[in-house]
């Protein structure tokens, strides 16, 4: 299937928000995002933000082990994938690089994976991916969080790392706040059920445990609305129809007004049980408007054939792919850079590495 097919989004509306509790990997998340996928259009070409583990050593297999699953796991629908390796601002691999986040704009399924909510946080807060995912979402693009992204995007997020591993004192970051543009005040805490600490430890509550998290929650204003989603299961909201789906095995947990409600799996929750639920009469408002008509264009307009990259080129691409297959993660990463360096940018496909040529000035 050619990979310059990307056709338009029929429908002019949000897109579904996926925020899994934890086990997306496995085969209840396959279950589900199969589920999303039969509504998409033909081809689905699934980005994959790897900035949740953009601190680690070893993200580059982080995001490839996604990559792998996509493709191996519902190959029925012979998935695109590509990895948008946007680890951190100031470097060649920022968030803030429109040739590194292009794929975004083209992208039918957009996933965020494991790592650290707080990191999230700072680096794409504000960023060129952070807009951009903005767009496509409001485009129809269906967007899907790990359980730390899932943690990112809320409106409070729970450090886990600084309290369950440095020993802080319980206390809230500010998040991304994703669904505070539809008027809704949601801070999400997946892995609720969590039994990983065995009768030893509570690592319930996103691994806080219910003692410390009942402190936490002292310190959330009063307007806000807690969701609390099991391990085995995620939560589909569907702006577009004002309601939210409980899929997987666990349930999900809403406290809201002081009220606390449990949802089982196969119910269907009112967005307005949430808060005060509201859709935007425009779509375009409140994102970018510059990357708006980007991904329009991005999405009408098929890919020129690329020049001919010059043999030096060809050979670091060579050496990499070389990297890549013994998992020498450190030299493939190593070799991309010098390969961007040049002005040449690696997309990583099923079928091979696939080279485009950068946009003058965008070459570090």
């Amino acid at each position: 299937m050619s990979s310059n097919r990307y056709p338009p989004i029929p429908r002019q509306q949000p897109g579904p928000l996926v925020f899994f509790g934890s086990m997306e990997l496995t085969l209840t998340g396959r279950k589900i995002h199969d589920a999303l996928w039969q509504a998409l259009p033909r081809p689905i070409r699934v980005a994959i933000l790897e900035t949740p583990a953009g601190f680690e050593l070893n993200s580059a297999a982080v995001a490839a082990r996604y990559a792998e699953f996509f493709r191996e796991r519902l190959a029925p629908y012979q998935p695109e994938t590509v990895v948008v390796p946007a680890r951190k601002k100031g470097t060649p691999f920022s968030p803030d690089d429109p040739a590194i986040c292009a794929p975004l704009l083209r992208a039918t399924y957009i996933y965020l994976g494991a790592g650290s909510p707080t990191y999230t946080v700072r680096q794409l807060r504000a960023s060129y991916a952070w807009r951009a995912l903005l767009v496509r979402h409001r485009q129809g693009v269906p967007l899907c969080f790990e359980s730390a992204a899932t943690l990112a995007v809320s409106r409070f997020t729970i450090p886990v790392y600084e309290i369950y591993k440095v020993g802080e004192d319980p206390h809230w970051k500010e998040g991304l706040d994703l669904l505070g543009s539809y008027g809704l005040t949601i801070t999400f805490v997946p892995h609720w059920n969590n039994t990983d600490g065995g009768a030893a430890l509570d690592t319930s509550r996103c691994y806080i445990g219910q003692p410390r998290f009942a402190q936490m929650l002292a310190l959330l204003p009063a307007e806000s609305t807690v969701v609390g989603i099991d391990d085995h299961t995620a939560l589909v909201v569907q702006p577009a129809r004002a309601l939210a789906q409980v899929m997987g095995l666990g349930t999900v947990t809403v406290l809201h007004q002081g009220r606390e409600q449990i949802y089982p799996a196969g119910a269907t929750i009112p967005l307005a049980a949430l808060g005060e639920f509201r859709l935007p009469a425009d779509l375009r408002e409140g994102v970018d408007p510059e990357i708006w008509e980007a991904a329009l264009t991005a999405q009408a307009t098929p890919e020129p054939p690329p020049p001919r990259p010059p043999e030096e080129v060809l050979r670091l691409v060579a050496e990499r792919a070389a990297a890549r297959a013994r998992r020498d993660w450190a030299t493939a990463d190593q070799l991309r850079s010098e390969i961007t360096r040049l002005g040449w940018w690696v997309d990583d496909t099923p079928t091979g590495p696939s080279l485009r040529r950068l946009e003058a000035g965008a070459a570090r």
